[in-house]
Parts: C-alpha cells; structure tokens; sequence
C-alpha cells in the first residue's frame, strides 16, 4: 500500500497517468495492469482510494473506460485494486461493444462491470437497456434487469 500511494502521489501532476500492478495470481485473470490518465487526481491512504477527475480513461488489455471521475478502490490487505468506480458521461468500449451509463462499477477480482443510470449496450446495430446491466468481461454473457 505504500509503494502505492508513494508512486502515486508522485504523479500529482496536470495530466496524470497511473498504472497499476496486477493483483494476485488468481484474482485478476487479465494479468495486464489498469493504466489511468486524468486532469486531477486525489490520493487519501486513509481510506485506501484514488480520486481521478477531469477527462478521465481506464485501460486493461481491451477494456477502455471513460468517464468524468473515476474512484480506484485497493483491497485492505493486499493493496491491490480491488473495483473502479465510474461517475458522469461513462462509456465502456471492448472491442466491437460499447456501454454506456451515468456510473459504473467494475470489480477486478470477478473481471465484470456494473452499469447504472440509463445504461445502455450496443453491439453492431444492436442494443440494450434497462434499469442495471451487468457485463462480464472476457465471456461472450451480459445480464440486464428491468425493473417498473
């Protein structure tokens, strides 16, 4: 955790870009790091977050999310991150899909993205809605509830 917050910390700059570790063997299945570029970002080791505003975009592997804040949450123990959190303007793109929402949350450990707020999911001239959408990525499955 402090090797970390160190790294980032010494990135305060106008335009930031973090990249961060794969976690565990048999936690993060991409084994690829999450780089992020922003406007601001906002360390507190207190609370174990980074705090990306203005202009933000996530990268791993083919996964880009871009957003208007973006919240990076580590595990306690490990220091590893544990989800992303999204906020404002998201989209998701991988390869030939994209996603949209007001927030999102992706969890690392199970490699699936949450979207909330008018989330949509188009795929060629397709698309889909509804109240949450759930994407797993690297599986071919996406989960969308409705409720009324």
């Amino acid at each position: 955790m402090q090797k970390a917050a160190f790294l980032l910390l010494s990135l305060l700059l106008a335009f930031c870009t973090v990249s961060f570790a794969p976690a565990a063997e048999g936690v993060d299945h991409s084994g690829q790091p999450i780089t992020i570029k922003s406007n601001e970002l906002f360390t507190d080791s207190k609370s174990g977050t980074a705090t990306f505003t203005g202009k933000v975009v996530a990268k791993q592997e083919d996964v880009s999310i871009y957003s208007d804040k973006l919240v990076v949450y580590y595990a306690e123990k490990s220091g590893e991150v544990d989800r992303v959190e999204a906020f404002g303007n998201v989209r998701i793109v991988q390869k030939n899909r994209l996603g949209t929402a007001g927030h999102a949350v992706y969890n690392n450990r199970d490699r699936k993205i949450t979207l909330y707020k008018s989330p949509k999911v188009y795929q060629g001239k397709d698309v889909v809605s509804g109240a949450v959408i759930t994407y797993y990525i690297g599986e071919e499955k996406r989960v969308c509830r409705q409720w009324r």
